[in-house]
C-alpha cells in the first residue's frame, strides 16, 4: 500500500517548546517534554476559548483575530509548562532565593512577567520604533509615504531574518528549532497517509505551508500594503497605529495562510514558497528521541490511524505490520 503524494488537512498544529513539542486538536492540546531524567512527560489539557461557539469564529478576517490570541496564551502555557521540567536542571541562585523571600516564593511568576514585558518591549523597539525611524529618515530622500511604507516593510523584514540568524547559533535555540522540525515532521508524516514511526517521520518532510514562520512573514508583507493607507504626521501616533492594527494585519494573514494550506493551487503554493524558504532557518532536522516526543505529542490528542482510514482507506487491522503501508 503506497501513500497518496498530495498531503491532506488533519487540523492539528503545533508548535516548538523548550526539550519538547506542542500538539493541539480542536479544543484538546498536549505538551510532550523530554525530562533531564530521559522520560517522556506528557501533560494533555482542555482549552476553551471564550468565544467558543460564537458566530465571529466563522466571519473571515475577523476569526484569525481570536485564533492568534488563542494562540498565544495556549503557546505561553506549553511554554511555562515545558520551562518547569528545564528549570529542575539548573541550582536556585542568590537572586532566586531574594525575589522569593519578597514575594512569598513566586519568583518565578515574576521573573516570567517581566521576561514577558522586556520581550514586548524589545520587539515593538526592533520591530515597530526602529524601522519607522529609518523609514522616515530615508524619506527625505524618497519623498512618498507609498515608498517610505514599502522601506519600513523591507527593513522590518531584514531586521526579523538577522534576529532569526543570529539566535540560530545559540545551543538552546538550536534544539528549539530542531524540536520544531519534529513537530513538522510527524504532522506531514500523517497528511502524506503515513504511519506514525519513527522511521516514517524521519522521512517526511520538515516544512509546512501552515507553520507560524509562515505566518509570521505575511503579517509582516500584509503591514507594508496596511500601513501604505495610514498616514500621519506624528511620530506617537504612527507607532500607536502600528499597535492597534496588529489585530487587523493577524485577522487577513490568517486567511491568507489558512487558504494557502487548504490550496494547492499555482497562485498559493507561490504564496506559500518565501515562508517555506524561511523555514530551513527555524527548523533543523530532529534527532530520534526527538521524534518521539512529537509522536507521543500527536498520540496524545489525535487518532491518526482512524483519520488515515477515513482519508486514505488504510485498514491497519488487516495489515500484519505498519510498515506495508510505506514512501515512494
Amino acid at each position: 500500500m503506497k501513500k497518496k503524494k498530495m498531503g491532506h488537512y488533519s487540523g492539528i498544529g503545533g508548535q516548538a517548546v523548550l526539550e519538547g513539542v506542542m500538539m493541539r486538536n480542536k479544543d484538546l492540546f498536549a505538551v510532550a517534554v523530554r525530562t533531564p531524567q530521559g522520560r517522556i512527560q506528557t501533560e494533555v489539557e482542555e482549552y476553551h476559548s471564550m468565544f467558543s461557539g460564537s458566530k465571529l469564529l466563522r466571519i473571515p478576517f475577523v476569526r484569525g483575530i481570536f485564533v492568534f490570541i488563542d494562540s498565544l496564551i495556549i503557546g505561553t502555557k506549553a511554554l511555562n509548562y515545558s520551562a518547569d521540567f528545564v528549570d529542575e536542571k539548573e541550582d536556585r541562585t542568590d537572586v532566586d532565593k531574594a525575589v522569593d523571600s519578597v514575594t512569598d516564593g513566586n519568583s518565578e511568576k515574576v521573573f516570567s512577567f517581566l521576561t514577558t514585558l522586556i520581550s514586548v518591549l524589545l520587539a515593538v523597539g526592533l520591530f515597530m520604533v526602529l524601522p519607522e525611524r529609518l523609514a522616515h529618515w530615508m524619506n527625505r530622500y524618497l519623498q512618498s509615504h507609498a515608498l517610505q511604507a514599502i522601506a519600513e516593510g523591507i527593513i522590518r523584514i531584514a531586521i526579523f531574518l538577522a534576529y532569526i540568524i543570529a539566535i540560530s547559533n545559540i545551543p538552546d535555540i538550536k534544539r528549539l528549532f530542531m524540536y520544531h522540525g519534529a513537530e513538522h515532521k510527524c504532522i506531514s508524516c500523517i497528511e502524506s497517509g503515513l504511519p506514525l514511526t519513527v522511521s516514517n517521520v524521519k522521512k517526511s518532510t520538515r516544512f509546512h505551508k501552515r507553520c507560524g514562520t509562515s505566518f509570521i512573514l505575511f503579517v509582516l508583507i500584509v503591514s507594508i500594503v496596511l500601513f501604505m493607507f495610514v498616514h500621519t504626521d506624528s511620530f506617537l501616533i504612527r507607532i500607536v497605529y502600528r499597535i492597534v492594527l496588529i489585530p487587523v494585519v493577524s485577522g487577513i494573514s490568517y486567511e491568507l495562510i489558512r487558504a494557502a494550506g487548504r490550496n494547492e493551487s499555482a497562485v498559493f503554493r507561490m504564496l506559500s514558497l518565501p515562508g517555506l524558504w524561511l523555514q530551513r532557518l527555524t527548523t533543523k532536522e530532529p534527532d530520534e528521541s526527538m521524534i518521539e516526543v512529537g509522536i507521543a505529542s500527536v498520540e496524545a490528542i489525535f487518532d491518526w490511524k482512524t483519520y488515515q482510514k477515513d482519508i486514505f482507506g488504510y485498514d491497519y487491522m488487516a495489515l500484519d505490520s505498519e510498515d506495508d503501508v510505506e514512501a515512494e
